[in-house]
């Protein structure tokens, strides 16, 4: 049943959305299935965790009476944010190291080469060490993006920006191979052929784009990204995934179906989902909608940019131009919202990561309270909540003994693990994983 915080937390929404004059159909709490939590626990419980056997032996023999006890070390899911403040406070950097297991890093192009041939590499290279020395994997994000745009292309033909942009993009891959091994390759390619971007002229890289052709540009981009690292997980990123009004709205799943080899395989490796939701957070039925759209492209679905506010006065994001005041009623109704979203999407098969934008209030985009911590990098609610989601609530830490065949059986959610075993006075620690179909861990001592 929803909780009860969740209901009132809902009516307080309502009527402050009610007393705006905005529409709250889109953010309605009240779930169309009571039962949905249940459903979703039972999903996790079948696609999450893996039934798991620990066989000990010595000297060939098998291990009776051990005590194993088994510990994550990390998930398998991705759980992550955007990691654009790193080196800001140190409060900040513990607090992402210990809650998540992903950081999104900035490469946007304007930005990030201000000079022409001055890329700013050396800006980035701590940032991805500390995530690789915490255990957490790096992404990039975006490669190519047709907001913000470098100053210096504006004397350019469209021929040298696009080489330009080709070799940018194996040049930031291929640098960051060894500890950037995610990125989104192209974001928001769905809506570049608009006329104009919020009242601007089209950009320069938008021209480039619609003259050569979305799939002949998305194709080169991600081989452009393929030859920097063959190895790297390759990602399409886009916000037009689900339109409320215009729910036969396919073009992200009309551009997917065409960005294929010669095999007719896919070229990307997965599929982002942005699901900012500064008007309210998604019901249910639109979070399984999406899910169900993307997964049938047969790619892992990576919701990319999260946003739920921590204000009950929920409100379109292009007005968010002022800092909002964060609340003890919007950070309960955040954190409920937090928990729903994530519960549904982790008990989504195809899906395989969440990234939440941003970790913080401080800089915040659109100067909202979307931060899991505060200003002063206190934690939110909603960080605590999902901190118990995470470490908790989906975490494997328990013990067992092993029997007289020497094993030791569990069903444990998927990930690393550090297993010690105990046999009389003398204990031994291993590192092991578990993974989709390799339930058998085989340990001799």
């Amino acid at each position: 049943m929803v909780s009860t915080k969740s209901w009132m937390a809902a009516a307080m929404m309502l009527l402050s959305l009610a007393a705006a004059g905005q529409d709250y159909s889109a953010t309605k709490q009240v779930q169309e299935n009571d039962n949905w939590r249940a459903e979703a626990n039972a999903r996790i419980e079948q696609h999450r965790k893996e039934d798991v056997s620990i066989r000990l032996t010595q000297n060939g023999k098998p291990v009776n009476n051990a005590t194993v006890r088994v510990e994550m070390t990390r998930h398998e899911f991705l759980f992550g944010s955007n990691v654009f403040a790193y080196g800001t406070n140190e409060e900040y950097n513990r607090r992402f190291a210990e809650l998540l297991n992903f950081a999104t890093m900035g490469f946007y192009w304007a930005g990030y080469e201000r000079e022409k041939d001055k890329p700013n590499y050396a800006g980035t290279q701590p940032v991805a060490e500390w995530c690789a020395a915490n255990g957490i994997i790096g992404k990039g994000h975006p490669l190519i993006w047709n907001t913000g745009e470098p100053s210096w292309i504006k004397d350019m033909t469209e021929e040298e920006i696009l080489r330009r942009q080709m070799a940018r993009t194996t040049d930031c891959v291929a640098r960051f191979k060894n500890t950037i091994t995610v990125w989104d390759v192209v974001n928001e390619m769905v809506g570049w052929d608009r006329e104009n971007y919020w009242g601007y002229a089209p950009r320069l890289t938008s021209l480039v784009v619609n003259n050569t052709g979305k799939v002949p540009f998305c194709k080169a981009a991600f081989a452009a990204a393929r030859k920097g690292n063959p190895n790297a997980t390759l990602l399409i990123n886009d916000w037009m995934v689900y339109s409320d009004r215009l729910k036969d709205d396919r073009r992200y799943s009309d551009l997917l179906s065409r960005l294929t080899d010669e095999k007719g395989q896919p070229i990307y490796d997965a599929i982002g989902i942005q699901s900012h939701m500064h008007g309210g957070p998604w019901i249910n039925k639109k979070i399984w909608d999406v899910c169900e759209e993307f997964a049938k492209f047969g790619k892992p679905l990576h919701f990319t940019e999260v946003t739920i506010l921590s204000t009950t006065v929920q409100r379109d994001w292009g007005s968010l131009t002022e800092d909002e005041p964060s609340t003890p009623e919007g950070e309960a109704f955040q954190r409920d919202a937090l928990e729903r979203f994530y519960t549904m999407v982790f008990s989504h098969p195809a899906t395989a990561a969440i990234t939440w934008w941003d970790f913080s209030d401080r800089n915040a985009w659109r100067h909202a309270p979307a931060g899991l911590l505060h200003k002063d990098m206190t934690p939110k609610p909603a960080y605590e909540a999902l901190k118990k989601l995470i470490k908790n609530d989906w975490a494997t830490n328990t013990t067992v003994k092993t029997d007289k065949t020497g094993t030791a059986k569990l069903r444990a959610f998927r990930g690393d693990y550090r297993i010690t075993v105990t046999q009389g006075k003398k204990t031994r620690v291993f590192t092991e994983k578990v993974a989709k179909g390799k339930g058998v861990i085989e340990i001799e001592l």
